[in-house]
């Protein structure tokens, strides 16, 4: 018998090597992009898959990463994201590129405990307002890269860009409070050396 964790739901990762990592972590299925180019078929058994177990997205913290979370988010609306940090899936071997694979049981164990659902059409959202995010630095200014990476670790929301940033934190529902209270710890970490 095993210790590890049972996932309900089908992961959906890019390639053999996440799924690899992961099983060693927990008991879960997986389904595999295998790149950013996802063909009609995989994208088919991601629909099928959320309709029958559910899917969590949980894909490496760089540009085909996010490529793939919105191919799929587009195509299944209510699938579940893990994220984890550029951080926390750096390699240790000098000349890989980032990835699910190199980041820890702690790291990946982490992230599906904190998986997130995005908002469906039903709810109300908040928008959080542009200027609030000027305000903070994190769509303009020479910090505003570092803080956008440093919140989305902190939210457990992934990294965006200045543009998608709106959007990422409206999809998970992220109030102006919760903002306020994540952005205090952010610039309190920037100010000791942190960031």
């Amino acid at each position: 018998m095993t210790d590890k964790i049972r996932i309900k739901e089908i992961i959906v990762v890019e390639g053999k090597d996440d799924t690899k990592r992961l099983q060693q972590v927990v008991e879960c299925d997986t389904i595999e992009t295998i790149g950013s180019a996802i063909n009609d078929d995989i994208l088919e058994r991601i629909q099928h898959a959320e309709e029958v177990r559910g899917v969590i997205v949980f894909t490496d913290p760089d540009f085909s990463g996010e490529k793939i979370r919105k191919i799929v988010t587009e195509t299944v609306p209510s699938a579940k994201h893990a994220f984890i940090s550029r951080k926390e899936a750096a390699p240790t071997k000098r000349g890989n590129s980032l990835g699910v694979e190199h980041a820890s049981d702690e790291a990946i164990l982490e992230a599906l405990a904190n998986v997130l659902t995005p908002l469906d059409d039903t709810v109300q959202t908040v928008e959080i307002p542009r200027e609030l995010l000027m305000y903070f630095g994190l769509i303009a200014g020479p910090s505003a890269k570092a803080r956008r990476e440093a919140l989305g670790d902190y939210l457990r929301i992934g990294y965006t860009n200045g543009k998608q940033l709106c959007k990422r934190l409206a999809m998970f529902q992220i109030t102006v409070e919760e903002l306020k209270t994540a952005m205090a710890v952010v610039l309190e970490e920037e100010e000791s050396g942190g960031i």
